[in-house]
């Protein structure tokens, strides 16, 4: 786990890269590898590391060039399958001097070209100079585990793992990206290659991007498919093999010449990565949890504390506060380098930063909801399409069954549904009422002032989920919001959160569930083998049933709950008035002064649209953290 930045011309007839800028790129993020650090210097390109030490400690050094220095690379993240490969490549006479997963891209590169990235299993972001040919290649692993951004000027193009990097150069111009804005208010996150600022791009999962002779050219070369057919009886088939994915994808995942510990939640999946991970070592292994001062709610940590008793691991958790909270703000928004609403990333902070006192390496449960259904408008969807199935008669009969049973147990749950049974999927998707989003996409007429209002490109920002509905049209409805989850939501918010708010504590974190064969397999079940009846994520809480406490089985999903409700109405209610309130936020000129202090005014409405508030608060620290003064 590393941080890499650089920068290359675009031609060999421009002015040599200045190396000292790149120096001063990787010193912006050192906390992402604060072990060592390598530069690569090139008249026409230049590559800087900053190394977090996981594996071979002592001759991993970055970056690593082929045998003959013609092909060089930086690279951030863990080849899983790095051993196999580099027994394959030392049987096809390749002279490797490291133990490192790093220096197997190099040599796949001389053997596979561009297509190296398909012969790696892991999360990944490198950069590759081919110095023979002047060619640049970025590329990032298929689901986005790993950020990479890059800039193109007009003489060059720079890269980096972090937007912030950029600030080290003066000819890249760090402007707001206006239409950015909108497209933040309407997901609570920016998806795809957008970022709010103007010049700067995602290089997006699942792609690599190539630069030679001035030509930039991306290309996809992974796409999640989903070729389930309809259920066929061999379900117990199904789960033993998924029993056995789980166990070879931790036991992978666990590869490290530093001890790894499990960020425990007190769910299924994290709890599965703990009974896994411990019958993968001879260590004790370290868990950690977090809790919150003076909250009556869903606490994690009586199901974490069970879970490590269970698994006999070496137990650690801390309980933070408002006060921790409101302090940590400017570090998230820093980190985070772009307002994405996900108050949980300050559990996150702080249970990393626990963490990092005892172990490198972390393992978590992230993702096994995105790749076995386990949200519940997963299951909602699945009724509302088997509903529509039956026809028109029955589809209104229930929608006014739904909307006066609301008393009833299970009935009720769809209640909020019963508006939704004539929806096309797109429209339940953009505004589904377990995201806080469908507020300001209802009241955006209010919200944004006449002068913002008329600047906005005509470009919608629902485009991008149109396209990507597109792509998988003739799915069943559950199907094609798993692909769009795992194409926008996963990778631009949870997984984004994940990397940059555990670099902040310089700890890798790894997600076992995520890995493309998992993804793979999961995307070939038939939909009720993901839910059945009212039971999300069912196969794979039948094949952990045998190894999972029962009372973690059974519990409700509650994700990993943060009081930012109480905090934001209660303890840090003069400070949300203070920041939008003030007037350098309203003189920016986006959103209507009235509405914003409706919205703030009351104990009550500050409760109900928590998310919303802290999206706006979120968006006006950005622009004090990284937009004022800067350009």
């Amino acid at each position: 786990m590393c941080g890499i930045a650089g920068k290359v011309a675009a031609s060999s007839n421009t002015a040599a890269v200045d190396a000292d800028v790149v120096r001063r790129m990787t010193d912006l993020i050192v906390h992402r590898g604060p072990d060592d650090d390598g530069i690569y210097i090139d008249r026409q390109a230049v590559l800087g590391h900053r190394r977090l030490s996981i594996i071979d400690l002592s001759t991993g050094k970055q970056p690593i060039s082929n045998e003959d220095g013609t092909v060089w690379v930086v690279y951030n993240g863990e080849i899983y399958n790095f051993p196999e490969l580099r027994k394959q490549l030392l049987a096809r006479g390749h002279v490797l001097k490291t133990h490192t997963d790093t220096e197997v891209i190099v040599h796949l590169y001389e053997d596979y070209g561009e297509q190296c990235v398909t012969q790696l299993q892991g999360m990944f972001a490198f950069a590759l100079w081919d110095a023979r040919k002047k060619k640049l290649m970025l590329a990032r692993d298929r689901v986005g585990i790993k950020p990479l951004y890059y800039v193109r000027t007009s003489d060059s193009l720079l890269f980096a793992s972090e937007i912030k990097a950029f600030r080290a150069d003066p000819s890249v111009q760090l402007t707001l990206n206006t239409q950015a804005i909108d497209t933040f208010l309407t997901f609570l996150y920016v998806p795809g290659s957008e970022t709010l600022f103007r010049d700067v791009r995602k290089l997006e999962p699942g792609y690599y991007l190539t630069m030679e002779d001035g030509r930039v050219k991306l290309s996809r070369y992974w796409d999640l498919k989903f070729t389930a057919p309809e259920s066929n009886g061999q379900f117990r088939e199904s789960v033993e093999a998924l029993q056995q994915m789980l166990e070879q994808t931790v036991r992978e995942h666990m590869i490290s010449d530093v001890p790894v510990g499990v960020l425990l939640s007190g769910g299924v999946d994290s709890t599965a990565m703990l009974s896994f991970a411990v019958q993968e070592t001879q260590q004790k292994v370290s868990s950690f949890t977090i809790g919150f001062d003076g909250h009556n709610f869903a606490d994690e940590r009586p199901y974490a504390r069970l879970a490590a008793e269970k698994f006999g691991s070496e137990h650690h958790e801390m309980t933070i506060t408002a006060r921790d909270f409101l302090e940590f703000l400017p570090k998230y928004v820093w980190h985070m380098e772009e307002p994405v609403c996900e108050p949980p990333a300050v559990a996150l902070y702080y249970v990393t930063k626990l963490a990092s006192a005892h172990v490198k390496v972390l393992l978590s449960g992230e993702g096994g909801d995105e790749a076995f259904a386990g949200y519940q408008n997963y299951r909602n969807i699945l009724w509302l399409e088997r509903l529509r199935v039956v026809g028109q008669p029955w589809t209104s009969l229930a929608a006014t069954a739904f909307s006066g049973l609301g008393h009833l147990r299970g009935l009720g749950r769809l209640q909020k549904y019963s508006s939704m049974l004539k929806m096309p999927l797109e429209d339940y998707y953009y505004g589904r009422t377990s995201s806080p989003a469908s507020f300001f996409n209802r009241n955006k007429a209010t919200l944004y002032s006449t002068a913002f209002a008329q600047s906005l490109e005509t470009t919608n920002p629902r485009q991008r989920l149109r396209e990507l509905f597109s792509h998988v049209a003739g799915q069943p409805a559950l199907n094609q919001m798993l692909y769009v989850d795992t194409k926008t939501w996963l990778p631009d918010d949870l997984l984004v959160k994940a990397d940059k708010i555990s670099m902040a504590n310089s700890l890798e974190l790894r997600v076992p569930l995520l890995d493309h064969k998992l993804l793979e397999f999961a995307a070939s079940l038939p939909v009720n083998y993901k839910v059945r009846g009212f039971t999300t994520k069912y196969i794979l809480k039948e094949a952990l049933h045998a190894r999972i406490p029962q009372p973690i089985i059974d519990r409700k999903k509650t994700g990993f709950p943060v009081p930012v409700e109480s905090w934001i109405t209660n303890d840090l209610s003069g400070f949300v008035r203070d920041v939008l309130m003030d007037r350098k936020t309203i003189e920016r000129g986006y959103f209507r002064k009235d509405f914003v202090e409706t919205l703030i005014k009351d104990g009550t409405q500050r409760e109900k649209h928590v998310a919303d508030i802290f999206s706006l608060l979120t968006l006006e620290l950005w622009h004090r953290q990284l937009l004022d003064g800067r350009n």
